[in-house]
């Protein structure tokens, strides 16, 4: 049995850097528009739950903590 499907097609411009990076990430057995819609695939926040140490976790609060109260203080100083 021969079963044909047309797909659709868009052509993009891409810059080489563009493609370079794409063509790192194909696999083996991978179109482009595979990797595309691997690398665009949206995944549930719990897919990445356990993938930060508890050290860099704490890092990244203060580092935000940081920069809120920083910000917090150049937007008093601006309103004044």
């Amino acid at each position: 049995m021969y079963v044909h499907t047309d797909m659709a097609t868009k052509t993009i411009t891409i810059t080489k850097e563009a493609y370079e990076r794409l063509r790192a990430r194909k696999e083996q057995d991978e179109s482009f528009s595979d990797v595309i819609l691997r690398l665009t695939e949206r995944r549930p926040l719990t897919d990445f739950v356990g993938m930060l140490k508890p050290s860099s976790v704490d890092a990244i609060r203060r580092a935000i903590e940081r920069t809120r109260r920083e910000q917090k203080a150049v937007n008093l100083r601006q309103s004044s």
